[in-house]
């Protein structure tokens, strides 16, 4: 059976068309020349498409399957060249592009944001002059005792079980309809807030839940910082988290100085030096790390737990496999006992829906790096300075590696494990996602809990999706609610 449909909707606000080419001009006129350089070795095929803007317009408004699709039936199914975001890019397609890009980080590439990410997490990128990404902070979280590692995260998993049914009890027992998005995005920044903040204030919570919300509305857009624009009020809402965080951060330096003993990322930050440097960070700066990180624990797992609850909805056959398989560990368990990491290994056909659903909705469709040096692939070469972007809409609906693509199949995953850099929702190689565990658990802990307590229908299955690279739902994901005996 297929899913549903999405409606992908545009970004952009074409009562600003004028602005836009005004700012447009003066913001990526280098970057035009720059692409339009000559070059004596052969580059990709491609269009730059128009000048100042390139490719852009599409890029982040266009479904991100049509825009890359259209663009490898035109010129090559392995690489093309385009102009996005002011850069001249290039776009790695496949299994192949996938495996070359993870064989080769910190070699051949390095990690690269666009400008709209640097200026919303200033302090992250704005010491470097070629805004790539500084290993730093991730480093720190590998240090960090009681962080991200699996052994670490065993310990968190009793806590994690008792918030997430206090979050059901709160916001979905007794209600009728609710907004499995937006309880989503409440349930995922709960969980990070106490593991990234330490922080346990609920309404602090709600608060800087709707400025990431706002936030992550311009993640990859162009950074038009003026009233009416995305990037404004995503700057806005920034501003304000990072204030809300830098009070936090005061509170926490108090308590430490008190003796109060703290696991969580930001007091670690807090209390030990930057690695690179060997100094304290300053407050504004650990606020812009930490905001960073939580963005990134923000944004996809709350995709995922929304599109999770809409497809289980839609399939009551797939809901019940999952239900049973829900039921059957929870018999296994003393009343009021939380479950354990055995507990979550058995969950197996239950990852497997969740594995689906990042197939068919990527959380994110992409991610960039910039080239280290002059590349050869393909035949090809790929400038250094350049940017290399590479997408999982080349291999998710692939009918190489995924038959009958379209269909909601989570059985596909028992039959065989699809070939090598196929599906990668948390990426690969070096720069795989540190926080797919800690992802995997708030997951999996979620439908374990949903599926013994309710069953549900979807009211708006046709829900309007944003396109570009993030596949926001803006009107929400509104289910009516069943409640069932465990």
């Amino acid at each position: 059976m297929t899913i549903s449909a999405v409606e992908y909707l545009p970004r952009f606000d074409s009562s600003l068309i004028l602005p836009f080419f005004t700012a447009a001009l003066f913001l990526l006129i280098a970057a035009y020349f720059k692409s339009k350089s000559s070059h004596k070795t052969k580059l990709p095929p491609g269009s730059f498409g128009w000048p100042i803007i390139g490719e852009t317009l599409h890029f982040v408004n266009q479904n991100h399957e049509k825009f890359i699709g259209d663009r490898m039936k035109k010129y090559s199914t392995k690489i093309f060249k385009t102009n996005i975001l002011g850069e001249p890019t290039v776009v790695l397609c496949g299994a192949a592009g996938h495996k070359f890009v993870a064989s080769n980080e910190d070699k051949l590439f390095i990690a690269w944001r666009p400008q709209s990410m640097q200026k919303l997490f200033r302090s992250s990128y704005q010491k470097a002059s070629s805004a790539v990404v500084p290993r730093t902070t991730e480093k720190q979280i590998i240090r960090a005792p009681g962080f991200l590692r699996v052994n670490a995260l065993v310990g968190y998993l009793a806590a994690m079980d008792f918030m997430v049914q206090d979050h059901l009890n709160k916001h979905w027992v007794g209600k009728q309809n609710v907004d499995a998005h937006h309880l989503s995005q409440l349930l995922v920044l709960t969980l990070s807030g106490r593991f990234f903040w330490g922080l346990e204030d609920q309404a602090r919570v709600e608060k800087l839940c709707k400025l990431m919300d706002t936030m992550m509305l311009a993640l990859h857009v162009i950074p038009l910082n003026f009233p009416g624009t995305i990037f404004y009020r995503a700057m806005k809402a920034a501003e304000s988290a990072r204030k809300e965080i830098q009070l936090l951060i005061k509170e926490k330096k108090e308590a430490i100085c008190n003796g109060v003993k703290m696991t969580d990322i930001l007091s670690f930050m807090i209390a030990h030096p930057d690695p690179a440097t060997g100094n304290f960070m300053a407050e504004h700066e650990i606020a812009d790390k930490t905001i960073g990180l939580v963005s990134a624990a923000f944004n996809s797992p709350a995709m995922t737990t929304s599109f999770i609850v809409k497809y289980l909805g839609e399939r009551p056959e797939i809901f019940d496999k999952v239900r049973k398989e829900q039921i059957e560990i929870a018999s296994y368990k003393k009343d009021g006992e939380a479950l354990n990491w055995e507990d979550i290994q058995k969950m197996q056909y239950s990852w497997n829906v969740a594995l689906e659903v990042m197939r068919l909705i990527p959380p994110l469709q992409g991610t960039f790096r910039e080239a280290a040096t002059d590349i050869n692939y393909e035949g090809y070469t790929i400038p250094k300075g350049w940017k290399v972007y590479w997408t999982v809409s080349t291999t998710n609906k692939n009918t190489d590696y995924f038959p009958a693509p379209e269909e909601f199949d989570p059985s596909r995953f028992e039959k065989e494990a699809p070939p090598p850099y196929s599906n990668i929702p948390f990426g690969s190689g070096p720069r795989i996602c540190p926080g797919k565990d800690y992802a995997r658990l708030q997951i999996l802990t979620f439908m374990h809990h949903l599926v013994r307590r309710f069953k549900w229908d979807v009211i708006n299955p046709n829900c309007k999706v944003l396109g570009g690279l993030n596949p926001v739902p803006t009107e929400g994901i509104y289910v009516r609610l069943h409640p069932c005996p465990p």
